[in-house]
Formats: structure tokens, C-alpha cells, sequence
């Protein structure tokens, strides 16, 4: 029988996969080497940079565990984003601990040492010495750690989009993370576990004179290598990449999956990603069911998103209304996008004057809904939408939107996956407006940029399908109802 003394850690692991029917893969094979190479070396700075997905605080959970093995005295504190974050870790410590083969003298009870504590958060194994910190030990970056001490700390996902979005907001993170240096005993390590989620992150490259982790030695694992091949082809075969790399946007997937801290302004919204068309919607009814089809595709939602503005024509922020389509196949198709307008000599007032424009479009392209972006000027909006709907007979439903995300953020997270996946159609007309233009010069972090008609795609690319019923058909002769 193998002896706590004798395990290595590829072995520990081994072992471990093996009592949960699962083989070790090569990245798993490659991280576990370099924690031992390291832990062997005697080096106290690390940072472990690999891929989302790819196991890396499972493995970073089971070197927990053999460390207690090895050394049962160790104290341990993992650091997380928020509690329960950390919790999360500490317990699958824990659940080794109980389980792996390799490990039952650890538990409380065995070998004469104390085991006072055995919870979720925090535990103690079975140890000679009398410490006042627990074996392992579960915290937020928000809690109090003060008065904790370490041999080694764990700082897992620290950084998340929550922290890091503002100046303010990463400045806060590194002070927090500055007090790690009082806690660590001497002679203790610190490991970090991540991936970057902004461009000015925690893991900027040592050679960066703004990289926090300078002097940390760094395994930095990226799905795709330099030939572009996956570093785990069962799992991430390139159909699965490309569909990902689809879902979440080219930003994302350059930071999470490839570990290179982008920023914002580096990638373009490239108008020439849109595929055109100039076809119209074909209405028709089959088997009593109304039905809505473009290019071929059934239609199954659609809708509007109106983002008012009250403005001369000409001057400051636009009023635009943007009108797309969706099919089964994930297609979105930006119909029509209105820059709406009124005229400062009539008699009606500017809100009327759009709302009936609006009502207008509504009717002509069968839109079941539309958003009105709520913030500021659009508050009192919506009931007189209904208002003109009505009397322009447009069965179109009015949601109240209002808007909590950066605008900036919105934009990108609506269009860069839908572009990344050339998911988004634009018919022909929308290429006569400044949309295109408006478009191929906008940058997240330019002020006074013009965005208006971004803001309204955005609105509608974000929104929930509104689908078709699938059981009960229409009454017959009803408009089409997405």
C-alpha cells in the first residue's frame, strides 16, 4: 500500500479519477506535473492560467488534499471572489478527504489529532499540533481575514466581470488582495487560479510594467495552441469551439478560452459581417395557422425596440426604431431600422407625432411587439403608444424597458456573438441610413459617440423571443401573431 510519504501527485490524482470511473486528460496530466515540478522547486509564487472548463479548481482542490496529505499541519486559506465561491472549494476538499483512498487517516478521529471542526467552510484534519486556524478555511475577498494565518493561500477567480469593469472597482481588488502578503506565513505560497475578464486584469504578462503577479512563475494553458489545435480534442472538438466561440462573443473567447487580455477597443463591429438582403416577409396561413416566412426561413418572433429621443431633427440624441426577425436556425434579421423625426410647426406634439410613426411601422411589418426604452424621456411613452396602436388597428403588444447595463456593455454582448457567428441579416434599406457608418465608428470607450441605432439592435437582439404556440392554432384569419 502507498504511503502519504510516497504519492506524488499525478498519482494522487490517478487514484482519485479512478474511484470516480474517469481517466486523467492531458491537460489535467500537464497541470498536475507543473504543481508538483513547482511544489518540488520550492517556488512560493504561482499563477495557474488554463482555459474555462478545463478542471482547473478540481485540480487545484485535489493538490489541496495531497498537500494535507503530505504535510498535515498545513494551513490553507482559499480566497474567492465571494463566499460562496470559496465554500465551493473547500467543501470538494472536503469531500476527498472522505472519499479518496489515500487520505483516511486525515479523517477526524485517526491518528490521535484533534478534528474539532468539520464543516463546509471550514475544517480540521487529524494533526499532531495544537494551531488555531483550521486545517482549510473558506473566504470571500468582502470578509474579514485579518486575524487568519497561512501557510498557503489559494486565490481562485478572484477577478470576475463583477470587480473589475471600473478603475475603482480593480484598484479595490488588488488592496484586498495586498493584505494576502500579512496573512502568509513565512516561507508559505500563494497560488493564483484564473482567467482574465477585462483588459487591465490581475494576470497581465510579467514583462508588463503594470502586471500585479510580477515574479510569479506562470503555466498559462489557452484552448487553442499556436497551430490552433484544441488542448483537449475530446471534449473542445472544433465544431464545440466554433460554437462557443459563436455564443459568447470574439471578446470573450479571446479572454476566457485563449488568456489574453484584449481590450474592448481592439475589436471592430465590422458592418461587413452583416449579410444583406432584399426580400420582404411572405404572409400566408396553412391549416389555419398564420405563418411568417423571409428568405425561405419561417419566421418564429420578432419584434421592435424603440429607443426615444425628443430632439430636433438634426440635433442631439436620435429617436430610432429598430424591427428584427428570428428563425429556428439562431438568424436574426434586422428588417427595418426607423430614425424617427417630427415636424416643429404641427399643431401635434413631437411624442404623438413619433408614437404614430411608430404605430405605423408596427402594422406594416407585423410586429407582435415592442420595447420601449423607459429611461429618461420614454417614461411616459408606452400608454400613449397603446394609445396610437389602437387606433391604427396593429395587434402589437408594448413592454416597458428599462435599461441596467452600460450601454457600451449591451452593445457588445448583443452584437458581437451574432457577427462572430454571421448570425445577423440586414435587409437592404437599413444600409441607406447612417447605420453602417455609425456602426464601422464606434468604440466602447468614445465619448459622445453616435449610438443610438446600436443601442435599439441591441435591444432587440437582447430581448426574449416572444414564439409562436406551438399546440393551439390561431383562429383563422387572425394577423400573425410572433
Amino acid at each position: 500500500m502507498m504511503t502519504r510519504a510516497e504519492a506524488e501527485f499525478l498519482e494522487f490524482v490517478w487514484i482519485w479519477n479512478a474511484t470516480q470511473n474517469q481517466g486523467v486528460p492531458a491537460p489535467h496530466r500537464r497541470i498536475a506535473r507543473w504543481l508538483q515540478a513547482r511544489w518540488d522547486a520550492g517556488d512560493h509564487r504561482l499563477l495557474l492560467m488554463a482555459f474555462r472548463g478545463c478542471g482547473k479548481s478540481t485540480l487545484v482542490g485535489l493538490f489541496c488534499a495531497w498537500r494535507l496529505l503530505r504535510a498535515p499541519e498545513t494551513r490553507i486559506l482559499v480566497l474567492a471572489a465571494d463566499q460562496p465561491l470559496a465554500v465551493k472549494m473547500v467543501a470538494q476538499v472536503r469531500r476527498i478527504l472522505e472519499r479518496h483512498p489515500l487520505c483516511r487517516p486525515l479523517l477526524p478521529g485517526h491518528g490521535g489529532g484533534q478534528g474539532d471542526s468539520w464543516a463546509m467552510d471550514r475544517f480540521t484534519v487529524a494533526r499532531d499540533a495544537v494551531l488555531r486556524d483550521p486545517s482549510m478555511l473558506a473566504q470571500g475577498l468582502g470578509g474579514n481575514i485579518t486575524g487568519a494565518r497561512a501557510d498557503l493561500i489559494i486565490c481562485d477567480d478572484v477577478e470576475v466581470a463583477g470587480n473589475c469593469d471600473t478603475i475603482a472597482k480593480r484598484e479595490e481588488l488588488r488592496t484586498r488582495l495586498a493584505e494576502c502578503e500579512f496573512i502568509l506565513v513565512p516561507g508559505g505560497s500563494i497560488l493564483f487560479v484564473g482567467t482574465p475578464h477585462c483588459a487591465d486584469t490581475l494576470y497581465l504578462p510579467a514583462t508588463d510594467p503594470a502586471a500585479f503577479l510580477r515574479g510569479y512563475r506562470r503555466l498559462v494553458l489557452p484552448l487553442l495552441n499556436a497551430a490552433g489545435r484544441s488542448a483537449w480534442p475530446d471534449r473542445f472538438t472544433p465544431a464545440a469551439i466554433e460554437a462557443l466561440r459563436s455564443r459568447v462573443g470574439p471578446l470573450h473567447f479571446t479572454r476566457q478560452m485563449l488568456l489574453q487580455a484584449v481590450a474592448e477597443a481592439a475589436l471592430r463591429l465590422d458592418p461587413a459581417l452583416i449579410i444583406r438582403y432584399v426580400a420582404e416577409p411572405e404572409y400566408r396561413e396553412a391549416g389555419g395557422r398564420a405563418q411568417l416566412s423571409l428568405l425561405g426561413h419561417r419566421l418564429l418572433s420578432g419584434g421592435g425596440f424603440w429607443d426615444p429621443a425628443y430632439g430636433r431633427p438634426g440635433s442631439g440624441d436620435a429617436s430610432v426604431l429598430a424591427a428584427t426577425y428570428a428563425d429556428g436556425d439562431g438568424n436574426h434579421y434586422l428588417h427595418r431600422l426607423s430614425y424617427l423625426t417630427h415636424d416643429p410647426d404641427s399643431p401635434t406634439d413631437p411624442a404623438t407625432q413619433q408614437c404614430r410613426a411608430v404605430a405605423s411601422l408596427a402594422r406594416e411589418l407585423l410586429l407582435p411587439v415592442i420595447r420601449v426604452e423607459t429611461n429618461g424621456l420614454g417614461r411616459f411613452l408606452p400608454a400613449l403608444l397603446r394609445r396610437e396602436l389602437a387606433q391604427a388597428g396593429a395587434p402589437c403588444s408594448v413592454i416597458e424597458h428599462a435599461s441596467r447595463r452600460a450601454k457600451a456593455e449591451r452593445i457588445l454582448a448583443a452584437l458581437e456573438p451574432a457577427l462572430a457567428a454571421r448570425r445577423l441579416h440586414a435587409h437592404e434599406g437599413v444600409f441607406r441610413t447612417p447605420f453602417a457608418g455609425e456602426m464601422a465608428a464606434w468604440r466602447p470607450d468614445a465619448a459622445n459617440a453616435r449610438d443610438d441605432a446600436l443601442d435599439a439592435l441591441a435591444g432587440c437582439l437582447l430581448a426574449e423571443p416572444v414564439r409562436l404556440p406551438a399546440a393551439v392554432p390561431a383562429p383563422r384569419g387572425m394577423p400573425w401573431r410572433g
